[in-house]
C-alpha cells in the first residue's frame, strides 16, 4: 500500500467514525439502490429503461445549474426530463445547485449552494424534494458532515462498502459503477456479499453509453448488474424508499432552509473518490 493510499484509508476511517447519525437497518435487506449523479440525459433515456426492465427505479441526484448544458459527461438533463423522472416512479434528489465541492469553498458558501439546490428543485417541480443529498465529487468536510447532514434526510458520499446493520444517515456508503462489462465481476461480488450481510448496497454512476466517460458505464454493464441482482431476488429501491422503511421523513419543507450552525471551525477535508 502506498503512502497516499494509507493516508486515504485513515481519512476515510476518521470521516466514517465522526459526526454519525445512526439508525438501525433492521431486517429490511438485502436491498440494492442504483443512483446517478448530476445527471447526464443517458442516465435517464438509457439507464431508467434498464432498471425498469427488472422492476427497479433509480435515485437521480440533480445539480440544477447543469440543466440544458453539455460537458465531459455528454448532454445533461433537459427541463422535461425532471418531470419524466417522477412520472416513472424514480426519485429526484439534490446534488447542490452548481455541483460545488465542499472542499473548494468555505462552509458558508457550500451551505448556501446546498440550500439553492433544494430550493431550485422545489421551485421547478412545485413540491419539496426528497430531502436526500449526495456530495459532488464525493468531497466531504467534517463540518459539512455534521451540519449539512443533520438538516437533511440523508447524505450520500462515495466511500465504498455496505450500509448496515447500522446506517449512518450523514454519510451513506456507495460504490462506483464505472466502465464496461469487464467490471461486472467486482460488482457481482459486492451484491453477493450484500446478500450475506442482508444489508443495503448503493451503486452510483453518471452517463450510460456505449462509450462512457471515465465516470459512467456502458448499458451492458448496467444490464448485467441489474440482471444479476434481480436473479438473486435483491430488492430494488430508491434512497427515498429505503428512508421511508427506516422511518425517516424529509427534513426540508418549502418554508424552511438549512440553518447555519456553530460547528467545528475551519474545513478539515476528506475525499473518497471523484466526480
Amino acid at each position: 500500500m502506498t503512502l497516499r493510499s494509507q493516508i486515504g484509508a485513515v481519512r476515510r476511517s476518521l470521516l466514517s467514525g465522526l459526526h454519525r447519525r445512526v439508525v438501525p437497518f433492521g431486517a429490511h435487506g438485502p436491498i440494492i439502490t442504483l443512483s446517478f449523479d448530476d445527471f447526464p440525459r443517458t442516465a435517464l433515456t438509457v439507464g431508467a429503461r434498464i432498471l425498469e426492465g427488472v422492476g427497479g427505479r433509480a435515485t437521480y441526484y440533480v445539480a440544477m445549474s447543469l440543466m440544458n448544458t453539455t460537458n465531459d459527461l455528454g448532454e445533461q438533463f433537459r427541463d422535461e426530463d425532471l418531470a419524466s423522472v417522477l412520472e416513472h416512479g424514480h426519485e429526484l434528489a439534490s446534488h447542490t445547485y452548481s455541483h460545488l465541492s465542499a472542499r473548494r469553498v468555505d462552509y458558508d458558501a457550500f451551505e448556501r449552494d446546498v440550500q439553492s439546490g433544494e430550493q431550485a428543485i422545489r421551485e421547478k417541480m412545485g413540491a419539496c424534494g426528497s430531502g436526500n443529498f449526495a456530495y459532488p465529487y464525493g468531497d466531504v468536510t467534517f463540518r459539512a458532515k455534521k451540519e449539512i447532514g443533520s438538516q437533511l434526510v440523508s447524505c450520500r458520499g462515495t466511500c465504498g462498502g455496505w450500509n448496515g446493520p447500522d446506517v449512518d444517515l450523514n454519510l451513506l456508503r456507495a460504490n462506483s459503477l464505472y466502465g464496461d462489462i469487464d467490471r461486472v465481476d467486482a460488482a457481482e461480488r459486492l451484491i453477493v456479499e450484500n446478500e450475506k450481510r442482508q444489508g443495503w448496497l448503493i451503486f452510483y454512476s453518471h452517463d450510460v453509453t456505449s462509450r462512457p466517460s471515465p465516470f459512467g458505464c456502458t448499458p451492458k454493464l448496467l444490464e448485467a448488474v441489474c440482471s444479476f441482482a434481480a436473479a438473486r431476488n435483491m430488492q430494488f429501491m430508491t434512497v427515498a424508499q429505503v428512508m421511508r422503511n427506516l422511518g425517516q421523513e424529509p427534513a426540508l419543507r418549502a418554508d424552511t432552509k438549512l440553518p447555519a450552525g456553530d460547528g467545528v471551525p475551519g474545513a478539515t477535508e476528506v475525499s473518497c473518490s471523484h466526480h
